[in-house]
């Protein structure tokens, strides 16, 4: 016989603990599966380029539903009020294989290993460049663990942590940038002609340092944290309504440019900031 001091929804309580779980599972899936379909298409993009833009194509979107998913059990575990420091460690080594691994796959499988022969010099720089990518996105992770768990120990002159903004881009929209273009034009660079695929190629490698660059950087980018707690749910619903069916029905154009906006508004603030600054230095040097 259960105990009358016992809390009636006890169990329940402990339930709530395995749904951001759950959705922690669904994005190490969703990776797993990027991977797996990257290597698939990389294997017949000789034989059927056609079928390979296929496998890619799937890759990109699990790595978009890998984003979802990861949104989703963060927010979910602060509704509930069931965060964890296990699941803050378990979220980051997901993030790690969904957001680091799998977007380097795809983009060697892709793009350089595609189009460079493993004799070529530009092969061995576009596996560096992924390398850097892979260990920038690592770094990233472990620096938002630290503030978000022990902010008041980081060295002096690390920035102050604000809950609006994260510090660098954060590894998701990274990844999701490199899958949005992928599910823009999943047909093999290598199949597009030498002079057209390694002009691409080597674009797509300045982009993977550009976005390895700016995860360690300081820019600041809104994490949208605060996004649905205020009173203007009903207007975030028609937006997210509205952006949801943008998204089915022209889903290779707004993904890019949701992507590509996302990585390209923390540069743009800092841009403004400068001007600010120098805007408001001269305007003190001509009064004083």
């Amino acid at each position: 016989m259960e105990s009358e001091d016992q809390p009636v929804h006890k169990g329940i309580r402990k339930g709530l603990y395995l749904i951001p779980t759950a959705f922690t599972a669904a994005n190490i899936a969703m990776g797993f599966l990027a991977v797996l379909a990257s290597v698939r298409g990389f294997q017949i993009i000789s034989a059927s380029p056609e079928q390979a833009a296929i496998y890619f194509d799937y890759a990109a979107k699990a790595i978009g539903l890998a984003i979802l998913f990861d949104t989703l059990d963060g927010r979910l575990a602060r509704m509930t009020k069931t965060s964890t420091e296990l699941g803050v460690q378990l979220d980051s080594l997901a993030d790690v294989l969904t957001f680091g691994i799998a977007p380097v796959v795809l983009a060697y499988c892709w793009g350089i290993g595609a189009t460079f022969d493993e004799s070529n010099s530009l092969h061995n720089i576009g596996l560096f460049v992924l390398f850097v990518y892979l260990m920038c996105g690592v770094l990233r992770l472990a620096r938002f663990n630290l503030q978000a768990t022990r902010p008041r120990v980081l060295l002096e002159g690390t920035p102050k942590i604000d809950k609006k903004n994260f510090v660098g881009l954060p590894i998701p929209p990274s990844a999701g940038l490199i899958a949005a273009i992928v599910h823009f034009s999943p047909t093999p660079i290598s199949i597009l002609g030498e002079n057209v695929a390694r002009f691409y190629t080597i674009a797509l490698m300045v982009l993977t340092a550009v976005l390895a660059l700016l995860m360690v950087s300081t820019l600041k980018y809104s994490s949208f944290k605060n996004v649905g707690t205020g009173r203007r749910n009903f207007y975030l619903i028609l937006v997210l309504g509205a952006v949801g069916m943008l998204v089915w029905l022209y889903s290779q154009y707004v993904l890019l440019i949701v992507a590509a906006t996302y990585v390209g508004h923390g540069v743009v603030w800092y841009l403004m900031s400068l001007l600010r600054s120098r805007t408001g230095t001269e305007a003190n040097a001509e009064t004083g």
